[in-house]
């Protein structure tokens, strides 16, 4: 998430959410009342003196919206926030009509609260997106996947085949030095300033590729790292990768490893018999109630499952006094162990029961 001040002002920020970590994080900062501005998009009829209104056009306009509701698809990728206009830049656009926005990754909005912010609000609008994100390659003679980590979220392009045939003897002539060109290209085109980018694979191939990387596409070797163990390529190697123990070795820094090894932390209770940890809406918030909290993970299904703004009083409430929280994507391979785990789950400071 970037996030910095608006002017002078302490009751507004400018916001642009750079994945669905960062959806996640303003669903639970916006609240009715607020107040956002963005950029959108309405149909404006002209009235004509003898005759009906025309059709309309779409036209561009910057509205500032007093918010009423707020939801969370989170199969797109999109927050939606409905309110009243309070203000606009075009005058064919009335105050005080009703309006829906869509908020997506890499759009930029305003969040003005019309108070001071509070200590919990500013540490989640600093601390999401604050961690490493992470450009994963999963490469051999045959194919490659490209997939972007960024907090918990993972973002796969799809495979990239070299035309080369899986057989011992040679059946077409291919140049690998231009399908390492072309994936190179794909990871350029997602690497941002602080990303890092692991590869991995069988054989020699992804050290192949590490060279081409490095020395023909200049990324930093410091930002370049070989990764051992897991010998698959392709997409299937990404998910591989992801539910190996080689990513808390690799990306140890990364949410989705943290989240992984909570989980495991979890599990392990479990068949210790132990019982620091809560289940489910009920037992997280009754740990919640006594601060008992350390950590928590919640799916995105929690949300369809329960009530929304139940679910978003209840972590903020647990972020307030210091605990951690980490959302997760339904979609992926930990965020589907949380789904089937009652959608939220918790690490306890003492046993509560």
């Amino acid at each position: 998430m970037i996030a910095k001040q608006a002017g002078n002002s302490n009751t507004a920020f400018f916001v642009i959410p750079e994945d669905a970590d960062d959806l996640f994080t303003l669903r639970r900062l916006i609240e009715a009342g607020d107040y956002v501005i963005a950029d959108t998009t309405r149909i404006v009829k002209q009235e004509k003196e003898f005759g009906r209104p025309d059709k309309g056009e779409r036209i561009k306009v910057r509205v500032s919206v007093r918010v009423e509701q707020i939801g969370l698809d989170s199969t797109v990728d999109r927050l939606r926030i409905l309110g009243t206009i309070t203000n606009s830049d075009n005058e064919l656009v009335s105050k005080g009509i009703h309006h829906s926005l869509s908020v997506t990754p890499g759009d930029m909005i305003t969040i003005d609260k019309d108070r001071k912010w509070q200590e919990v609000e500013l540490r989640m609008l600093k601390s999401s997106g604050a961690g490493t994100s992470f450009i994963l390659v999963a490469i051999d003679t045959q194919e490659a996947a490209v997939a972007k980590v960024s907090g918990t979220h993972v973002k796969v392009i799809p495979n990239i085949y070299s035309g080369q045939s899986g057989k011992r003897y040679q059946t077409k002539n291919v140049n690998l030095e231009v399908f390492f060109a072309e994936t190179a290209k794909t990871v350029s085109s997602v690497l941002s300033e602080n990303d890092r980018v692991v590869i991995f694979g069988p054989g020699e191939t992804k050290r192949r590729f590490y060279n081409t990387l490095v020395e023909k596409f200049d990324v930093p070797k410091d930002r370049v790292q070989v990764a051992d163990g897991v010998d698959v390529a392709g997409e299937d190697g990404v998910f591989v990768f992801l539910r190996s123990p080689a990513i808390k070795e690799v990306m140890e820094s990364s949410k989705l490893a943290i989240v992984s090894g909570l989980l495991d932390r979890v599990m392990l209770m479990v068949n210790r018999g132990e019982s620091k940890f809560a289940m489910g809406l009920k037992e997280v918030s009754e740990a919640a109630a006594i601060k008992a909290i350390e950590s928590v993970v919640f799916s995105d299904s929690v949300f369809s499952s329960l009530d929304e703004s139940t679910v978003v009083k209840l972590l903020n409430s647990i972020e307030a006094y210091g605990a951690k929280t980490y959302a997760v994507d339904s979609s992926t391979d930990i965020g589907m162990r949380v789904s089937s785990l009652g959608g939220i789950v918790a690490i306890l400071r003492y046993s509560i029961r």
